[in-house]
């Protein structure tokens, strides 16, 4: 695997990078194992969330002989230029060097505290009984549990699914259950299309709903008009001027130096090509006020469900608040514009869709600001491959690095 230009040499990995991704990392696995009572067979780089010059959290595939036999296990590690955080206290803390490392072993991962009892059957079936969300309780052998997506230290989704029911399920940080829980009472109160919470627990587990209808990441590439540009525009103008009230996130292009940074750090020959983008990005959007529209804050098409040519529902709401209409709009585009392992038929419908609904777009808000919004998160959304550890993530960086560059040039 190649390495990011970030992974220096000795004393030059204050966030852990080099220690967490490279060979050193199996030493630290191997104690971690051992101190388990295991004995570990093999490992694997799993995925890697770097945050240049202050902190690394990586996760590992790995084989690991305990007392009762082989099992694939998945540990993560995190390691920090200041030393570690309160909430690594929940992990085991090896000590390498001058350096503490907060290393565990799923699903116990240190900041997501529900995530120990969400991950076995036995222990969701006594939730779901406890909450009464089945009638007349639910065993473990009556309950179908996946993961539906990971992020380490920061969140979780299971999909849980008994006898003529479907749960989703969040697992969540502390600091931000609360909050989660207010914004979707919110959309609730407002009639929103919006997933219904259906149970809480005190370990920051969110039991939601299940939409009607298909993604529309799904429905893309199914015979048929998936929706309409306007019904989409038209879900965002559902979201009601309380959302105006809550706190505001900061617009993905307002970060667009931090990732430039993070993507040339992974691909130090596109450095100018990434500087020249954040600087007609930032030129091209200063002077723009905040914005005061209810917006949604990650607006793509995995967040969109659809049924009969129209959406009729939207997920993850805990991003909506107060911003720029063309923030939503953009990041559906960008999303649109770096569909990753498409067919060429495929590519010529996404071709067609965007051709339809972006004009549509340009109606609704300013279209140099849709588009140079839109290059923003497409480069944002080049720091994914590696994080994730694509078997391919340099050309699929440099693909998406691409897109980013083909949006500006429309306007620039």
């Amino acid at each position: 695997m190649r390495r990011p230009a970030w992974l220096g040499g000795a004393g030059k990995d204050a966030d852990g990078a080099v220690l967490l991704t490279g060979p050193e990392a199996g030493e630290l696995l191997t104690a971690a194992v051992e101190h388990a009572g295991g004995v570990l067979l093999e490992w694997r780089l799993d995925h890697v969330d770097a945050n240049p010059g202050q902190s690394t959290t990586a996760t590992y595939q790995a084989r690991v002989q305990w007392q009762t036999g082989k099992r694939q296990e998945l540990f993560g590690m995190s390691a920090r230029a200041n030393g570690p955080a309160m909430t690594d206290s929940r992990a085991d803390i090896y000590v390498d060097g001058s350096r503490e490392v907060a290393v565990w072993r799923y699903p116990d991962d240190p900041d997501l505290p529900g995530l120990s009892r969400a991950a076995y059957p036995e222990q969701m079936a006594t939730i779901m009984s406890d909450l009464g969300l089945v009638d007349g309780g639910v065993s473990a052998d009556q309950i179908n549990l996946r993961m539906i997506g990971y992020r380490p230290r920061r969140r979780a989704v299971l999909c849980v699914e008994v006898p003529n029911r479907r749960f989703y399920v969040k697992v969540l940080r502390d600091g931000i259950f609360q909050a989660t829980l207010a914004r979707h009472d919110l959309l609730t109160r407002a009639s929103v299309p919006s997933p219904r919470v259906a149970g809480v627990t005190d370990d920051n587990l969110l039991f939601l709903t299940e939409l009607p209808g298909r993604p529309l990441s799904k429905a893309l590439f199914e015979p048929g008009n998936p929706c309409t540009a306007e019904s989409l525009v038209g879900l965002l103008d559902q979201l009601p001027p309380q959302v105006c009230e809550l706190p505001r996130r900061s617009p993905w292009s307002e970060s667009v130096d931090h990732y430039c940074r993070m993507v040339a750090a992974a691909m130090p020959d596109q450095q100018d090509r990434l500087d020249r983008m954040a600087r007609i990005i930032s030129q091209g959007l200063s002077g723009l006020p905040q914005g005061n529209e209810p917006t949604h804050g990650d607006f793509h098409e995995g967040q969109i469900h659809v049924w009969n040519g129209q959406v009729c529902g939207i997920l993850d709401v805990d991003t909506i608040g107060p911003g720029r209409r063309a923030d939503d709009l953009a990041c559906l585009v960008a999303h649109l514009s770096t569909v990753q392992h498409m067919n060429s038929s495929q590519a010529d419908r996404m071709r067609q869709i965007l051709a339809g609904w972006v004009p549509v777009f340009d109606t609704r808000v300013d279209p140099v600001e849709l588009r140079l919004r839109s290059a923003a998160v497409a480069i944002s959304l080049a720091t994914g491959p590696y994080r994730s550890q694509e078997a391919n993530w340099g050309a699929e960086t440099l693909s998406l690095i691409d897109a980013a560059e083909a949006l500006i040039n429309q306007v620039a």
